[in-house]
């Protein structure tokens, strides 16, 4: 495996040593009596947020497809963005007697009905990727490192700078570089763990003029992407153009936390003028970082169009979900490896970080490949079987 930006999330090496705080969420109190039941027996209601991105579909394709593997039935629903319609959705997993309840939601703050309903049945709730706020009503929390993610990225928009290598030490570029933020939609709690990352790594660059951010929108309000859209995004990007490049300033990077947000960036960039091999202009494609590895991004990484993005194996993540369900069902409580960082204004989740992978170009084949994700045919054509 090559040696390009190996970070791992911080706690994913106290796996095996920590064990989860119970809380009083909804699952406390000892659940349905399941502990006995026969897994053919039990219900899981499994709440994704869309079927726009294919990051999401693999998600609950993986989770439906481990869990039926467990031998529980599985109720998965889409709720393609809308929030009334993952409430609707939950409503009636609830009424349908569902035995736990895993939810990536939409929107962390608009669940509290929902929640309390499977709290007032004693059904147990796994926050899936996506921190659910302000509840007492969520049991445990299954995602990556957040924080560490949004280092990555920083880092791997420094590494396409030349200001560093990949194996962490100074590159022989010097700067300043001329730099834009970009960051997901401010109703997805996530979207602040990977900002604050990035500006972990960035912010001390940006003081010392290294970095420069000639649109002088450098908080996340100013930065934030409605839904994680790509339309929204090229918007945004189309904006930044005009309004701080129209003199010839060049634009050397893009700091971007999902694949689908930088597609709208990369396409905002084409269309004024940015690429390789354009005759009409020596502007080339600034160093464009993204995030979960999606197939089209994958492929353009390959092709040199996107610089970088990050590998979080959603198909580990199911098995971790799976894990943490099977454990509330048999009257346990699921392993955590972080007690300590997710407060959802209520109360502090108990949580299971999983590690993540920086992949370039180079990469593509061992980290990607090698591992059954993705296909090479699949990464030639952009396209998943």
């Amino acid at each position: 495996m090559s040696n390009k930006l190996r970070l791992t999330a911080l706690g994913a090496a106290l796996a095996f040593g920590l064990t989860a705080c119970g809380g009083g969420g909804a699952g406390s109190g000892g659940g349905n009596d399941t502990a006995n039941a026969d897994p053919s027996d039990l219900t899981i209601g499994v709440s994704m947020p869309t079927q726009t991105s294919e990051r999401w579909i693999a998600d609950g394709n993986n989770v439906e497809s481990q869990l039926e593997d467990a031998g529980y039935k599985v109720d998965l629903q889409y709720a393609n963005d809308d929030i009334p319609t993952q409430q609707q959705q939950l409503d009636q997993m609830i009424t349908e007697g569902a035995d736990l309840l895993i939810v990536a939601s939409i929107d962390g703050t608009a669940l509290s009905s929902q929640l309390q309903a499977a709290a007032d049945a004693n059904i147990p709730v796994i926050a899936y990727d996506r921190l659910i706020r302000d509840t007492d009503n969520v049991d445990f929390y299954v995602t990556f490192d957040n924080f560490a993610v949004g280092q990555a990225q920083a880092n791997a928009l420094l590494v396409g700078l030349g200001l560093q290598n990949a194996d962490g030490s100074k590159g022989s570029a010097t700067g300043p570089f001329n730099i834009e933020l970009f960051a997901g939609s401010l109703d997805d709690n996530n979207a602040f763990f990977f900002f604050n990352g990035a500006m972990d790594v960035l912010q001390p660059l940006i003081d010392d003029g290294t970095l420069v951010v000639p649109s002088g929108q450098t908080d996340i309000e100013q930065a934030a992407t409605l839904r994680w859209q790509q339309e929204t995004a090229q918007s945004r990007m189309e904006t930044l153009l005009t309004g701080s490049y129209n003199d010839g300033t060049v634009l050397n990077g893009v700091l971007s936390p999902y694949d689908g947000i930088s597609r709208g960036i990369i396409t905002a960039l084409q269309n004024a003028g940015y690429g390789p091999n354009l005759t009409s202009t020596p502007r080339a494609l600034p160093v464009v970082t993204g995030q979960d590895a999606e197939i089209a991004s994958v492929a353009l990484i390959d092709q040199g169009v996107q610089s970088s993005t990050i590998f979080k194996d959603t198909r580990n993540l199911a098995e971790q979900a799976v894990t943490a369900a099977q454990a509330f069902l048999e009257g346990d409580e699921p392993e955590a490896n972080d007690t300590e960082s997710y407060d959802n204004g209520n109360k502090v989740v108990p949580a299971y970080l999983l590690p993540v992978q920086t992949v370039f170009k180079d990469d593509i084949q061992s980290v990607l490949v090698d591992s059954g994700y993705y296909t090479e045919s699949e990464v030639q054509s952009g396209q998943a079987d």
